[in-house]
């Protein structure tokens, strides 16, 4: 009584699962005398049974292979109430990653001859269990030997094994051993191979250099291979990693062509400032000034290309400003004369381009949309009311649909009679006695926008106040430099005024 049981089912297939499990995590905690075929069939074996899901468990299962030999064994059959295994139905990504770390702590369990040669005898097995299993095994073994690289003590095997993965990297090529263009990268990268790493698989000799021109013309000839089979991505690369000169300007305007442009771009750094102002020129050709921006900044070729840091800023200006989204337009332009003024240009274009997309205009909103031209007209002194005939010219134009009753103001409805701006005393005076006879007012406001960070924000700079017969617009700056007594007395005459009802935002004055 009182004692916890754990029942388990028991059979002959519950025993066969214990004795696999058994086998692998031995297996794992003690490579030196375990083959490499041995150790990718287990490693197959352990995707497809399963691995620990949980983190802890995770943790708990490396530790089980960090053990050694009887110890293990032991803990690992009082662990089944700290490990569970999931079918084979687990999803691929995590079955990977967990796997992954087992690698990286079974390279550390010695090995032979080395965790690096090891790898390279794993890479050529690899393929046999087929394309299911090739690519994501073959990514796993190579990326588990990044941080063996700092050890000291596999320094050796590392050098050792160089010229051995230069000797797999031939056989792909030549497909002998059928690996993934990806895969053949990655060696090169892992490995740190050189040209003399795959001179001395070619030739097995202490190498000359001539051994090393017949390397690399072995290695131009595989180049061109991969130009005729349109692997121009592997191409690429063996060209930068060996220095191999054998492409042209041809093959980087076919790259181009092929929109392959990462690529064309690669080839073009390689062969230096000639070819990358040509892709530059294809870019500003097709109109991509933020690529040729970026080329021309990153290789210092202002001096061939004036204008394209001013193209792609205007460009940017303009597509926000055609978006509607004339704050960063504005953020974006503000210490640029020039890129003000084409600002300026934009923002009748942009507006009636957002009036005339029905779903860009939908999610703007009719209120937005008028608000946000209302700003920039104010901040760069363009005739506003023009604008806004413009506006309400567009938006009568918009279909119908567009608009949803509950909303939006049918403007084809309302019957304003006059917009009035106000920015001198005696309009402001009589706007007041105009608001003071209203029983009902609508009020908004406007302010500049702040782009200094951990500033307070800017007071109100405008004021809209409208009846249903007649809208005010109150430029608060020019009254309040003109008398801004006069400014207070109107505007406390509207504000404490108990006779009117006023609808809107909060205002900060």
């Amino acid at each position: 009584m009182g004692r916890f049981e754990q029942v388990t089912p028991e059979g002959p297939e519950t025993n066969q699962h214990d004795e696999q499990r058994s086998i692998r995590l031995h297996a794992f905690s003690d490579l030196s005398h375990v083959p490499a075929a041995t150790f990718i069939y287990l490693l197959k074996d352990c995707y497809g049974y399963g691995t620990p899901t949980n983190k802890l468990h995770v943790s708990l299962f490396i530790l089980l292979h960090l053990l050694k030999s009887t110890l293990l064994l032991i803990l690992f059959h009082c662990s089944d109430l700290l490990l569970t295994f999931n079918s084979g139905t687990n999803k691929a990504t995590s079955k990977f990653k967990i796997l992954m770390q087992l690698v990286k702590v079974a390279l550390h369990n010695g090995p032979q001859p080395g965790p690096f040669t090891y790898v390279v005898q794993c890479m050529y097995i690899v393929p046999l269990l087929g394309k299911t299993y090739s690519e994501g095994f073959s990514h796993m073994l190579t990326s588990s030997l990044k941080h063996l690289k700092s050890v000291e003590s596999a320094q050796k095997d590392f050098l050792e094994a160089k010229h051995l993965a230069a000797q797999l990297v031939l056989d792909i090529l030549d497909s002998i051993v059928p690996h993934e263009n990806r895969i053949l990268v990655k060696l090169l990268e892992t490995f740190e191979i050189e040209l003399r790493d795959m001179a001395r698989a070619l030739y097995d000799s202490e190498l000359d250099d001539g051994d090393l021109m017949k390397a690399r013309e072995h290695l131009r000839q595989q180049v061109k291979r991969c130009m005729e089979s349109e692997s121009n991505a592997l191409a690429v690369t063996l060209i930068t990693h060996f220095s191999i000169q054998c492409c042209d300007e041809s093959f980087i305007i076919k790259l181009i062509k092929n929109n392959q442009l990462e690529i064309a771009e690669q080839c073009a750094i390689f062969m230096g400032k000639e070819m990358i102002s040509l892709v530059v020129q294809k870019y500003l050709d097709m109109k991509m000034l933020k690529s040729a921006n970026k080329l021309v900044k990153e290789h210092e070729l202002t001096e061939e290309f004036p204008d394209v840091s001013y193209l792609y800023k205007e460009s940017s200006v303009k597509k926000l400003a055609e978006k509607g989204c004339w704050d960063i337009a504005e953020t974006r332009a503000k210490k640029d004369t020039k890129l003000l003024e084409y600002l300026v240009m934009c923002v009748h274009i942009g507006t009636i381009n957002v009036l005339s997309d029905p779903n860009l205009f939908e999610q703007l909103g009719t209120i937005y949309i008028f608000k946000k031209v209302h700003i920039i007209c104010y901040l760069f002194c363009i005739d506003y009311i023009s604008i806004l005939d413009a506006l309400i010219y567009h938006v009568q134009a918009v279909p119908e649909k567009v608009f949803c009753v509950s909303d939006y103001l049918d403007l084809k409805k309302l019957d304003v009679e006059e917009i009035v701006w106000v920015d001198e005393i005696n309009g402001l005076l009589n706007a007041t006695s105009d608001i003071e006879a209203c029983k009902i007012i609508g009020m908004d406001c406007e302010w500049r926008p702040n782009f200094e960070k951990n500033t307070k924000s800017s007071k109100v700079s405008i004021i809209q106040i409208a009846s249903d017969k007649i809208a005010f617009i109150f430029d608060l700056i020019k009254l309040y430099e003109d008398d801004p007594k006069a400014l207070d007395s109107c505007l406390r005459r509207v504000m404490c005024s108990s006779k009117i009802l006023k609808l809107g935002n909060v205002m900060y004055l």
